[in-house]
This record gives structure tokens, sequence and C-alpha cells, in this order.
């Protein structure tokens, strides 16, 4: 590595094999929970598979909740911070976000650009996020300081990111992809495919889809601009359920277990298998881990 590439940020990202952006156009696409799935099948997809799952999104974290990981504290070690782990003593999804920081969930972060800045350079340099096969970022709607400031720090390590789009079926959000893959361009960012979220609503009675939000502009979009479409998720009430983590916890669901995470967070991991969409989401991760074991990804998207 030579002194310009030999960063704190390259150093402590140097056994990340894989970096993954998660980005799209315009909130309310369902980003987060793409994020927590991608996670959640990545760790999935090998039973050696180590995972990380950075939270940038600095004003709106969703991913400790997701993950059932709120109220985690965040200890600090000789070698930096040690992220969360959902999975507990298996410590093999590793999770950090401003989320873990805040004294109340409820509270707002209100950061000029620069505050932003040294927060998500703190995240990629003092994270002890060890050996990772995975790193997957989510990132805040839209492309603002947060994006500009991850291609900035990570310029080092550029060789190993690249993204996924999201996107909802209707023509004001894909105008909003629009954008986000403009950006992934400026920044050579390669992309992995395009996820189209929320296509229709599956009833938990009949099974019969409506297409809420019209279905299928994901679709032409990629085929438009020569991207890989991942696939089309539909809504899915059981996901929806068990990612927001709203339910009381039986006692000893929020009981610590080693190294972080909590008996219920564990039990996410299972429980997510067994919901209608994680099937439909394998087949998006097998045509991911197909782009990425290719090795072409740096070719024009």
């Amino acid at each position: 590595m030579s002194a310009a590439q030999d960063t704190p940020v390259a150093r402590r990202l140097r056994s990340v094999k894989h970096i993954i952006i998660v980005c799209s156009g315009k909130g309310g696409v369902g980003k987060s929970s793409v994020s927590t799935q991608l996670a959640l099948c990545l760790r999935a997809s090998s039973p050696t598979a180590r995972v990380g799952i950075l939270d940038v999104d600095l004003t709106g974290p969703s991913i400790p909740r997701m993950l059932g990981l709120d109220g985690h504290p965040v200890h600090q070690s000789s070698d930096g911070w040690v992220p969360v782990y959902a999975d507990g003593s298996e410590a093999r999804l590793a999770c950090m976000s401003v989320g873990f920081l805040l004294k109340r969930k409820e509270d707002s972060v209100v950061w000029r650009g620069p505050k932003k800045n040294a927060m998500i350079r703190q995240f990629l340099s003092d994270v002890r996020w060890g050996e990772l096969d995975y790193l997957v970022i989510d990132t805040p709607p839209g492309t603002s300081d947060e994006h500009l400031s991850l291609v900035e720090h990570m310029a080092p390590v550029h060789d190993r990111i690249s993204a996924v789009i999201v996107t909802t079926p209707q023509a004001v959000a894909l105008l909003d992809a629009m954008k986000c893959l403009s950006f992934t361009r400026a920044a050579s960012l390669p992309v992995l495919g395009l996820v189209e979220n929320m296509s229709g609503y599956v009833c938990p009675c009949c099974g019969e889809v409506s297409n809420v939000f019209s279905t299928g502009g994901g679709e032409e979009m990629a085929r438009r601009e020569g991207l890989t479409f991942l696939g089309s998720l539909p809504v899915d009430t059981e996901l929806v359920t068990l990612l927001d983590a709203a339910e009381v916890e039986r006692p000893g669901d929020s009981a610590e277990l080693p190294e972080g995470g909590s008996r219920r967070s564990f039990d996410l991991l299972e429980r997510y298998q067994k919901t209608s969409t994680a099937p439909l989401f394998k087949t998006i991760v097998d045509k991911i881990l197909e782009r990425l074991e290719s090795g072409n990804l740096h070719q024009a998207s």
C-alpha cells in the first residue's frame, strides 16, 4: 500500500473484502429494510460468512431498531469501538450506528456537514470491524454530505466498493433513482443492480397481489440504463412486523448475550427466514454474489 493510500480508514478496512453501499434517490422506499435483509441474507449465504452493517443515515438511524438492538451501548476497547453483534456470541453480524450513541432514541441529530463528515470518518477508521466478507452501508436518501464523505474517505479501497440502488415503481421515485444512478457514475461506483421495493401488496388472507404503486418501473429503468435488475419485493406485512420491533419483549428477550446482541435479536435471524420475502431476497443476493464473484465490477455499469 502506497503512502498516499495508507490512511486510518484504509488500515481499518484492509480486512474487508466487499463494501456494498445501499442508496436511494428519495426517502420512504424501504432502503433500510433492504439493507437489513441484505446483511441477514449475506450472513446466511455461508456458514462462515462475516458481515458488518454500518448505518450512516445520521439523522434517521433505523438499523438498530430493525435488528432489535435499540438501547445497546457501544464499548470502547484499546483497538477502537466494538460494534454491536446482532447474533450475539456467534459474532458474524456486526452493527454500528449513531443510534447507539444517543442518550435517548427520540433525540434528534442536528449536525452541519463538517460534524457529519467527522462522524463518518470515525465510523470507518475507529470501529473494530475485524475480518469481514461484506460491509453493508445504509445511506440516507438522496446524494448529500454523507455520500460524498463515504466516497472521499474510502478512496484507498475504491476497488472494493459497489452500490445497490433501491426504488419503488412509481414515476416520482424512479426519477430520483436516476439521480442516485447519476451520482454513482460521477463517483465511478459500479452498480451491482437495482431493487424494486414495494412492488405490489400481498393480501395475508387470500394471497392476491394488488399493485399499489403500479409495477415494472424499476425493471424498465434497469433495462434502459443497462443495469442488472436484481428483483421485485412486494409489501410483506409479516416482514414489516418483524423489522418494526415494536412488540413487547418476552421475559429474557432483552438479556444481553456475550459479545453484544440479545436473545430477541438472535431469534430475528431465524424468524426472518420464515417470512415470504426471504426466498425472494435470497434470489436477489444470489445475483449480487454472482456479480461480486465475477470480478468485473469496475467495467461500465
